[in-house]
Parts: structure tokens; sequence; C-alpha cells
């Protein structure tokens, strides 16, 4: 319809509908690798949250989460101190969700195999409905496995930690019907660093300490409890830190202000002081390291996850986008150019998506006892960490890319606001050095991580591709432990990574996926690590169309058109 007096200036045509109401978890490289690890007791589950993260409405519900941040509120009406943080209602619909799906600690309290694998797919699911909020549920995730460390505390926190129930707000933290946690480690002073920490912990004798300092970084302030690493008399420990006391006062911990980030702009992240804040103990004194280490490696699984998500995201987005935009006669997914792009990004998914659930499956049978798979999880979860994390902005772009100009339209897709948040993940829980170096610190101190790794890879059989791969990371292994090795350490970590990934769609890939992978990724031109040539440089006897099918959930497709 025109305006009365005026003449159309145009139509709206080739222009791609929004992609809404499909199953995200109609994902076949997601749902094969659940049911492998031993999770596919959740596919029902899955595909429910699956169909709650494609939904219209939640996409508004994302959006606004990260139009309206967090606003920070110091002072209330009257002067008083109240160092509490306002979220959009979308926030909390979001946060609620995955509470209640149980993407938290609720894996802790369930004594089924597969547990965490079945958490490990619905956080990868989930999370393609907006990244930010995921913060808070990971770090509630990573908790309880450090909280063990300390049964007293365990015993009261460790079930409210896993109920799934979210009940935002600051009161007693006993009597909530749900809990959240967060961790507090860096300094201004340190980043990594963190035995340059100066906050320190003042015992008051009754078991209690008291804590003073500043954190730089403290993401998700409105947690309930906070892991919180200090300087006590015997050296760097950790602490459980609650925001309210349990005679229902405010703890001692002060906003001093929300950091303006580059992305992840639903989540808050904050810079925090200490003045006397009282904390008790978690683990033993002057091994705040060694306690706080597992949630560490939990937060990295997530981290993992989270890139394999994004991947997943945008990829499908492209690809969507390319089957129903026309240019110079055909399709945009009919020109061999575009054909080999999407197709190569498909590649990326499926093997970040496959090592992730491997990586979660060994978290959940490390968690039951089997050592060889905690030495797998030792040294291949932090690889994983640095290369597929580092992998995800590159990936984000190009899939932008796809879309052309109207891919960096804020409003057309969510490929800008992912691009945004693509580097975080990268970042956080030890950037590209610290991830790759630590690498090395598995090798080299931890006897089994290699043999372990090792093992997984030969599993794959005797492609000659892989034969080579898996003979040249040998010999790289073996130099792990020369003087010099930190120079190699980026090169070994995405080594390891890209071979495991080889490997194991070797094994449980379809075929055309399989061969172009290993085509690509293992090929002498393709250097230490990944391919050396931009993506969509492929060769030209692939299956492509066999690749390209892989990113179509059958829910989308059955909406082109609408």
């Amino acid at each position: 319809m025109t305006t009365p007096g005026r003449r159309a200036t145009h139509e709206v045509q080739n222009q791609v509908p929004p992609l809404v109401d499909y199953d995200v978890a109609d994902d076949p490289a997601l749902i094969a690798a659940v049911h492998r690890e031993g999770g596919g007791w959740a596919e029902a589950e899955l595909h429910e949250l699956g169909n709650l993260a494609g939904a219209a409405s939640t996409q508004e519900h994302a959006r606004l989460a990260n139009v309206h941040r967090p606003v920070l509120r110091t002072h209330d009406s009257r002067g008083y101190r109240v160092d509490e943080v306002e979220f959009h209602p979308s926030w909390h619909y979001l946060m609620n969700t995955a509470v209640g799906h149980g993407l938290h600690a609720a894996p802790w309290a369930d004594d089924r195999p597969g547990a965490h694998v079945a958490r490990a797919a619905k956080f990868l699911v989930w999370t393609q409905a907006e990244a930010g909020h995921g913060c808070p549920i990971s770090m509630t995730y990573a908790s309880a496995p450090a909280l063990r460390h300390a049964p007293d505390l365990a015993a009261s926190y460790a079930p409210l930690l896993a109920a799934p129930v979210y009940d935002p707000g600051l009161r007693t933290p006993l009597a909530k019907a749900g809990l959240l946690a967060g961790m507090a480690m860096t300094e201004k002073q340190g980043g990594s660093d963190v035995r340059a920490n100066t906050t320190t912990a003042t015992p008051t004798g009754d078991g209690s300490y008291l804590l003073t300092g500043h954190k730089w970084f403290c993401s998700a302030p409105m947690c309930d409890l906070f892991l919180v690493l200090a300087q006590a008399p015997e050296g760097l420990t950790c602490f459980l830190l609650p925001r309210v006391l349990p005679d229902g006062s405010r703890n001692a911990i002060y906003l001093q202000r929300l950091k303006d980030k580059l992305g992840n702009t639903s989540n808050a992240s904050a810079e925090v002081e200490y003045d006397h804040a009282t904390a008790w103990r978690v683990g033993e004194p002057g091994r705040g390291v060694a306690t706080i280490i597992n949630m560490v490696s939990a937060t990295r699984l997530d981290c993992v996850l989270g890139s394999a998500a994004a991947i997943r995201q945008a990829i499908v987005i492209a690809a969507d986008y390319a089957r129903q935009r026309r240019s110079f006669g055909a399709s945009l997914i009919d020109h061999p150019a575009m054909t080999s792009v999407v197709a190569d990004l498909v590649l990326e998914s499926e093997a970040s998506t496959t090592l992730a659930l491997r990586l979660a499956g060994a978290a959940d049978r490390a968690v039951r006892g089997s050592a060889a798979e905690a030495a797998l999880l030792r040294v291949a979860l932090p690889a994983a960490k640095f290369w597929v994390c580092k992998r995800t902005p590159l990936i984000t772009a190009e899939a932008l890319e796809c879309l052309g100009g109207n891919g960096y339209v804020e409003d057309y897709s969510a490929l800008p606001r992912l691009l945004r948040d693509a580097p975080l993940n990268s970042i956080w829980e030890g950037s590209g050095n610290v991830t790759a170096l630590d690498v090395l610190r598995a090798l080299s101190r931890e006897p089994g991580c290699a043999d372990a790794l090792l093992a997984e890879v030969d599993l794959a059989g005797g492609d000659a591709r892989l034969r080579v791969a898996a003979d040249d990371l040998r010999a790289e292994l073996k130099a792990a432990a020369a003087p010099d090795a930190q120079r190699d350490a980026r090169r070994l970590a995405g080594r390891i990574t890209v071979t495991l990934q080889a490997a194991l769609l070797a094994r449980h890939a379809p075929a055309p996926i399989a061969d172009a992978f290993l085509s690509t990724r293992l090929a002498p031109s393709a250097g230490a690590a990944g391919p050396a040539t931009p993506f969509g440089s492929v060769p030209r006897d692939l299956d492509l169309p066999a690749i390209l099918d892989r990113a179509v959930p059958e829910a989308k497709s059955a909406t082109t058109g609408r």
C-alpha cells in the first residue's frame, strides 16, 4: 500500500526473511556426539531447548538484553550504599531458562553417566540464543569442583548451586531457593600472573578471614557467592566470599564501575573493592591456585563449547542467507566461490562441535574416576581452548561477509553481535599464550598426557594423511620438553587440536566431511596447524553439496520463502 498522493518508489525484493522459529539443536554433528559420549538420554530436552533458542521471541530477548545494558546503582535515593546491578527483564528470561534446564551446576548432583555431556550439549545449544548470560552459568558450573575442597561449605551451598531455580536478588544465601557463583582472580597489576595479587586475607580467629583489596575484573557481580584469590599469611589462598552474610547484612564488597566492553554487553563485568569483607577459606592455605584450577578447567571447557556454538550459529545464518538470496540469476549458494566458502566454514563447525563434545565426554568420565580420560583432558583442553577460540573471530567474520553489507547491519541478523563477542572466549580463562604454555606444562609435568593424546589419535586408523600428521605430532611432542619449547607453544597447541579434530572426524563424521577436513587441514600446504589460504580455497574433488546439507536444520529449510 502506498501513501495517498505518493507514488511507490520501490518494492522490497530479494531480501531474505529473518532466520527464526527453527530448532537450533537440529545439528547432526552435535546429536551424534551427544549419543556417542553418553548423553543421548537428553536428546528430547535438547530439541526442546533448541526450539526455544530459535524462537523469534527468544531472539528478541537476546537483542533487548544487549541493547539495554546492565546499569550500576552504587547508592539508593537516600545515600545508602547498595552496590547493585540492574538488568533488563530479557536478561532474567535468558537466565531463568538456562538455570531451569540445568546448564549451571545441575550435573554435579546428577549421578547418571553422561550428565556433564548432556549439560555441555545444552550449553552449546542455548548459548546460540545469547552468549553473554552464559558467563554466570558457566562460573556456577565450575564452582562446584573447587568448593569440594571445603566439605563443610560444600555441604551447605552445593545443593543450592545445583538447584534448577533462578532466584535473583541479594538475600542470605541459605534462605534462597537457588544460588549462582562467580570468581574474582584478576587484579590490575597482575592479569594472568595471579601470584602478583595484593589483596590480603587476615584471619579473625573464628575460622573466617577479612579480605581487603581490589579486583580488576569480576564478571557477573550480582552472583550470590564468589571464589576469590587473596594473600593469606601462608601465601595465595582461595576463599569463598558471599555478597550477603549469614546474618542478612551486606558484605563489604563495593562495585566501583562496570567495564565498557567491546562485546558481551548483556553481562556485567565490574571492578570491585573489598574493605574487610568476610570470607571463608577453601582448600589448603597457600594453595590457592591448585584449589581454583579445577574451576578454571571447567570454564575453559565452556569457552570451547561457547565458541563452537558461535561458529555453528554463524554458519547456519550464512548458509540460510546464501540459499535464499539471489545474484546474477542464481542463488548465492550455487555460485562456486560461495559454495566453497560456506562449505569450508561448515568443516570448522563440524570439527569444533565434535571436539568440544569429546572433551565434555572426557570430563564426564574423569569425574567418575577415569585416569586416562583425565590425562587426555589435561592436554587437549588447553590446546582446544587456544585453537578453537582463536579461530572463532575469523570464522564469524567470514560468515558475516557472506551476507555482504547486510551482514554488517545490527538489526539484520545476530552476526554483528556474534563478531563482537567472538574474541572473548580466547581471552577468558587464560589468553592465547597462557593456554598454549599450559599445554607444555601438561606434557612436561604430568606423565601420561602425551600417551593419552596419541592413543586417541591412533584410534582413527590408517588414513595416510592422518598417519603422517600423527607422526609429525609425535615428533613435536618429544620436543615439548626442550629448553626453547616456549617459542613453538602456539604451533604445538594448534597442531594438537587440528590433528585431534581430524582423527575424530575420520572416525565419526560422514565421509564427505572427514575427507574434506583431512584434505584441507592436514595437506602439506596447510602448514603446521590449519589452512594457510583463505576460507573457500578447497580442492575441486570434494563433495560440497553433502557438506552444505549439514548446515540446514529441517525446521528452518521447511520455512524457506516464509
